[in-house]
């Protein structure tokens, strides 16, 4: 996989303010720097949960670039429509993995103001899939998205018995 200027936006400039210095931010103002108190249970779990996201998202994003031939951002979407890797069991799988980050963040850092930050971004990308990034995929690939989305779950994956 090359790092071109495009995919080197997608990959530092989104996640680098969503998950980083958004929530660096609540933490600074917060004070939560200089009263964190190290306990093993929020540190493993909020760890494991910021690196399940952090592959999640790499995953997601190696797909569009390889399969897909475009990449996350509006302004250069894939050009194929990836329903592959991850893509077989949800729709949605980076922001399921910056979801992952954000919930491992607050959770590690022990920290309400990450947590309602996970919340408000949680209820804006479900409202921005549902509303606009559906109906674009729609015009962009039509009835083969429209099959996908038939047969693939937005956010939960089907469990098979």
């Amino acid at each position: 996989m090359t790092l071109s200027p495009t995919l080197v936006k997608v990959l530092v400039l989104f996640p680098l303010n969503i998950m980083g210095v958004i929530p660096f931010l609540i933490l600074w103002f917060s004070k939560k720097f200089e009263t964190y108190e190290f306990r093993i249970m929020p540190t493993v779990l909020g760890g494991l949960l910021i690196i399940l996201g952090l592959y999640v998202i790499w995953v997601t994003v190696a797909l569009f670039t390889d399969y897909g031939k475009g990449t996350p951002a509006p302004y250069a979407p894939p050009k194929v429509l990836v329903v592959i890797g991850i893509y077989k069991y949800v729709r949605n799988p980076m922001m399921i993995g910056v979801w992952c980050v954000l919930f491992g963040e607050a959770i590690f850092f022990m920290s309400t103001g990450v947590l309602i930050w996970l919340l408000s971004f949680l209820i804006g990308s479900i409202s921005l899939v549902t509303v606009w990034e559906e109906r674009d995929l729609e015009s962009r690939f039509g009835e083969p998205y429209c099959e996908y989305k038939r047969n693939t779950p937005r956010w939960i994956p089907r469990m098979k018995l």
